[in-house]
């Protein structure tokens, strides 16, 4: 059972860490050459149509399978797999849920209430200013904490299981 529940593990993590990789090599790139209505706007639109039970399984999957993991894998001796699993489980709590849930969320929640309708250019600009720069570097660190997790999943799924 432990096996099965790793796998499942490693295969979250894996489409968690897919989605912002790809996310960072493509999304960003391209709403970063749309006008400043049209960002916010496809930002916006990006926002609602994530929230999505597939991704919900997934992002909040890693998050509760990671440490049901390290667990089903803990023995009394020092045990290299439970370790790795923890760290995993730690980075990903730490650098990817609470990145999202204290750092990008907020920043959404704040553009899903910027009115372009009514909006002048020079607000425009400034709200982008204030929400792009963050909003990309806070995605670069949960980018890379996903992945750093996702390396330590698939190097404890390499280790002996005691």
């Amino acid at each position: 059972m432990a096996n099965l529940i790793l796998i499942i593990t490693a295969t979250l993590t894996a489409l968690i860490a897919g989605l912002f990789y790809a996310y960072s090599c493509s999304v960003n790139p391209g709403l970063g050459k749309l006008s400043d209505r049209e960002y916010i706007n496809a930002m916006n639109s990006i926002n609602v149509a994530i929230l999505n039970p597939v991704f919900f399984t997934s992002f909040m999957g890693t998050l509760i399978l990671l440490p049901l993991s390290a667990y089903l894998n803990y023995t009394p001796e020092f045990n290299i797999r439970f370790i790795l699993l923890l760290i995993a489980a730690l980075v990903y709590a730490v650098g990817v849920f609470g990145v999202t849930m204290f750092g990008n969320v907020p920043l959404n929640d704040a553009l899903a209430n910027f009115n372009t309708t009514t909006a002048s250019v020079k607000e425009m600009i400034d709200h982008r200013t204030i929400f792009e720069g963050p909003w990309n570097f806070l995605h670069t660190i949960r980018t890379i904490a996903n992945i750093v997790s996702l390396v330590l999943v698939i190097v404890s799924c390499l280790c002996e299981r005691k």
